[in-house]
Formats: structure tokens, C-alpha cells, sequence
């Protein structure tokens, strides 16, 4: 759910069942210097866990090749940007983008951005890390219009040091859906099953990931 211009973004995983109920809520503010807020929800221990500082730049979430942050969203004055070029990738004309982040704290030195001339989604970025060496690479594979809005429903994180990959595909995405924005809280977070299916924004997305864990599937909205 967008308020201004933050956003709040919360997804549960429904399958396997020792993961059922589990939970995730975002806050993504706008405004530069001001944390995002983040919540993990862990059913079986019946406990909250907030994420934040170093933690959520440097850890994975739920075991994937994905950080926190990589689940939300990024300010553009996050980083210093240079235009290095324009190509074609994958089909698409590109814009070939250096990003540094301004903060230290980062678990890469720099990324490069493959940005799509006709969508302005990214189609490639890869993330270097201190040593100046290739970390991982994200690649979004399937983007499409859904109501008007270009949609990503399939990207791949490839942890190119250890081999593990992690793919998350988006289904059954709607927009324009009357969210109540009292279902964005802890307390919402903390009870899952309460919740109806006719509030889901993105109604199932699935998670597989290559470091020997089975798929699995979540629901959220925004």
C-alpha cells in the first residue's frame, strides 16, 4: 500500500508447513537517511523479530540468496550513479548503470544495472562485493504489463561464489485493490490466519531455493 510516497508491503509463506505463518512486513519510506522498517514473524517460537542496521543489509532472508533489503525497495540517493553505456541485453535496449552506496555498511562495494530503455525496470544488475570481485548476479527474466502497470513475475539471484541460486516467481498479481491500511501493523503480522484471501494484493508467488531447501510459497499484498 502506497501513503505518499512509502510504501508498506507485507507477504506470509503458506507452504511448506514448518513455515506456514510465517510473515514479513516492510515499511519503504521515501524520505533519504530514514530507516526502512522491517518484521520477521517466526510462528513456532511465537515471536517478532525486528530487522534492522547491519542486519538487514548483510543477512539473507529465510535462507534465500536475497538480503532484507534486497525485499524492499531502494532509495535512489542511496547510492552515487555513473552512466557508463548503452547496450542491448537480452532483446532490450539498455542503459548500463555503476551504482556505489553512500553507506559503507552495504554487503557489496558497487553494483552494475542493465535498466530497460522502454519499462525502466532493471533486466540485470550485478553486485560486486569489498574486494571488488562479482558476488551475485540478479536477473529478471519475465516482464509484463498487468492493468496498465509493468510487472516483474519471475527474477533469479545467483550467488556466483558459492553456486546457490534463488527464483521468485509472481503469480495472479492485481492493482487498483481496496487494502485497509490498518492490515499493515505487527499486530496483523503476528496473526496471519485472520486475515481474509480477498485482502491479498498478490494472491501467490513462489520462493525455491538452491541451498538444498524445498520450494516455497507465500502470499502478500501491498
Amino acid at each position: 500500500m502506497d501513503e505518499g510516497k512509502d510504501t508498506k508491503k507485507m507477504m506470509f509463506f503458506t507452504y511448506p508447513g514448518d513455515l506456514k505463518g510465517t510473515g514479513f512486513l516492510t515499511w519503504d519510506y521515501d524520505q533519504i537517511g530514514k530507516e526502512d522498517a522491517k518484521w520477521l514473524y517466526l510462528p513456532a517460537m511465537k515471536k517478532t523479530r525486528r530487522i534492522s542496521g547491519t542486519s538487514s543489509k548483510t543477512d539473507y532472508f529465510m535462507g534465500t540468496d536475497f538480503t532484507y533489503d534486497d525485499m524492499g525497495s531502494r532509495h535512489v540517493d542511496e547510492d552515487t550513479h555513473k552512466l557508463l553505456r548503452e547496450e542491448v541485453k537480452d532483446g532490450h535496449k539498455c542503459w548500463v548503470v555503476e551504482s556505489v552506496p553512500v553507506d559503507k555498511h552495504e554487503i557489496y562495494s558497487r553494483k552494475v544495472t542493465w535498466i530497460r530503455q522502454d519499462c525502466l525496470i532493471a533486466a540485470h544488475v550485478e553486485y560486486y562485493d569489498k574486494l571488488n570481485k562479482l558476488h551475485r548476479v540478479l536477473t529478471i527474466s519475465d516482464v509484463k504489463q498487468v492493468q496498465g502497470f509493468w510487472t516483474i513475475q519471475k527474477m533469479e539471484m545467483k550467488n556466483v561464489q558459492t553456486g546457490y541460486s534463488t527464483t521468485i516467481v509472481v503469480k495472479n498479481s492485481q492493482y487498483d485493490v481496496k487494502v485497509d491500511k490498518s492490515l499493515f501493523t505487527v499486530a496483523k503480522l503476528e496473526n496471519f490466519l485472520s486475515l481474509r484471501t480477498s485482502d491479498v494484493y498478490s494472491s501467490s508467488s513462489c520462493l525455491g531455493a538452491g541451498r538444498g531447501f524445498p520450494s516455497r510459497q507465500c502470499q502478500g499484498f501491498r
